[in-house]
C-alpha cells in the first residue's frame, strides 16, 4: 500500500533527523516519479505528498495535464538540454539541475511573468564522476554569484549525486564537503536548499544537512 510506504519513508526521514539533532520537518520527501503513472502519482497523492520529481520533460507534461486539478509542486530534476529550457521554465515549480550560466539565463528569460519566480538548485558533480551532470566545486562561488543575479529566478541552493558507497561514513564525506563550501559562500545567507540524498544514502545525507530526499524506489518500486 502506498500509504504503508509512505510512512516508512517518513519513519526513516524523522529517525535520521532525530539522529542529527534536526527536526523532522527540516527535510522535505521530494517523490521521484520519472516512468512512473499518473495513477501512481495520483495514489501517493491522495496518501499526502505533495512534491514529485520528473527527469523528463514531455512524459512530466502528460501528466501534469492528467493531474491539473492536483495542487501538485512540480520539480525537474534531469539533464537540461538547451531546446527544452522554456517548458522546464513554463512548467516546472523547482529545477535542482542547472550546470551552467547558459542554461540558467535561458530559464530566467523563459519564465512567465505572472509566475513566481523559479526555484533552482545548482548540481555539483561532488564525486567528479565523467557520467554525471554538474560543476565542479571549485565552479560554485562563480556560477552561484552569477546566477543569483538573474530575474525570474530565486536561487535556493545546490544539489548532488555522489558516486554509490555502501558505507555510512563514506557516503556522508561528499555532503559533508559540499555543505561547508556552500556555507562558505558570500551569499551562503539567502541558500536553504541543500537537496541530497536517495533510497540507498538518506540517514548520511541528512546528517550533513540534506533539507529536500529524492525518493523513488523505495516509494514506488522498482523502475518501470
Amino acid at each position: 500500500m502506498m500509504i504503508d510506504r509512505l510512512n516508512s519513508i517518513h519513519s526513516q526521514i524523522r529517525a535520521a533527523a532525530e539522529n542529527a539533532g534536526r527536526t523532522p520537518d527540516s527535510v522535505l520527501l521530494l517523490a521521484v516519479s520519472k516512468t512512473k503513472s499518473a495513477q501512481a502519482i495520483t495514489e501517493a497523492y491522495q496518501a499526502g505528498q505533495r512534491h514529485f520529481g520528473e527527469n523528463y520533460v514531455q512524459e512530466a507534461l502528460a501528466k501534469q495535464q492528467e493531474l491539473s486539478a492536483f495542487a501538485v509542486t512540480w520539480h525537474f530534476i534531469g539533464p537540461i538540454q538547451s531546446n527544452k529550457t522554456r517548458l522546464i521554465a513554463e512548467h516546472f515549480d523547482w529545477v535542482h539541475s542547472v550546470d551552467s550560466l547558459k542554461i540558467a539565463q535561458r530559464l530566467s528569460s523563459q519564465r512567465p511573468a505572472h509566475l513566481a519566480a523559479l526555484n533552482i538548485c545548482l548540481q555539483v558533480n561532488i564525486s567528479d564522476e565523467t557520467s554525471k551532470s554538474g560543476i565542479g566545486l571549485e565552479d560554485l562561488a562563480e556560477l552561484c554569484a552569477q546566477v543569483g543575479q538573474l530575474p525570474h529566478l530565486r536561487l535556493r541552493g545546490v544539489m548532488a549525486i555522489p558516486a554509490p558507497e555502501s558505507q555510512f561514513e563514506r557516503q556522508r564525506q561528499p555532503y559533508q564537503r559540499l555543505y561547508r563550501a556552500v556555507k562558505q559562500l558570500p551569499t551562503a545567507a539567502d541558500l536553504d536548499t541543500f537537496s541530497f540524498g536517495m533510497s540507498g544514502d538518506l540517514a548520511a545525507a541528512i546528517m550533513e544537512g540534506a533539507t529536500i530526499v529524492r525518493i523513488g524506489t523505495a516509494l514506488f518500486g522498482a523502475r518501470s
